[in-house]
């Protein structure tokens, strides 16, 4: 009977070794919104900057990077206000709709919003009139704002 206990408890510490290894080996996997720009600095002199893993804020699932302490704290006060619109996707294709990953250096802040472009080109598209593509992407996103890209 001993040695059948002994066994048990060998098994069991082998499990548990296991166990714990491999809870320990998988990483957890995040989404870092914006590319990894500073969403504050964007409204700020000298445009958008990148931010790093010093300063972050977790907003909805998504982690988002920041280049100080104080747009990190900016951000976690009012996220709405720096979020770009259409959840980052290029505001041109979005009039389309159609979401395509933005570019975080083709923007512009338009009434205090931030809208991502796919690339330079597009955007020299977009701003050609700017008013209009926003009226035209605001009532298309009402539609595709839950749908999968790869589904548009």
């Amino acid at each position: 009977m001993l040695k059948f206990v002994k066994k048990i408890a060998l098994f069991v510490g082998l499990a548990v070794s296991v166990a714990a290894f491999g809870k320990a080996a998988v990483a957890e996997t995040s989404v870092v919104g914006a590319s990894g720009y500073d969403l504050v600095s964007y409204h700020q002199d000298g445009g958008p900057v990148r931010g790093n893993g010093n300063f972050t804020f977790n907003h909805n699932g998504t982690d988002y990077l920041f280049s100080s302490k104080e747009n990190a704290d900016q951000f976690a006060a009012a996220p709405e206000k720096y979020l770009p619109a259409y959840g980052g996707y290029c505001a041109y294709g979005v009039k389309f709709g159609k979401k395509f990953i933005a570019d975080p250096e083709a923007w512009k802040v338009v009434d205090g919003t931030l809208y991502l472009n796919l690339d330079e080109k597009v955007q020299a598209l977009w701003v050609k009139d700017i008013p209009t593509y926003i009226n035209e992407a605001n009532a298309e996103w009402v539609s595709i704002e839950n749908t999968p890209a790869s589904e548009l």
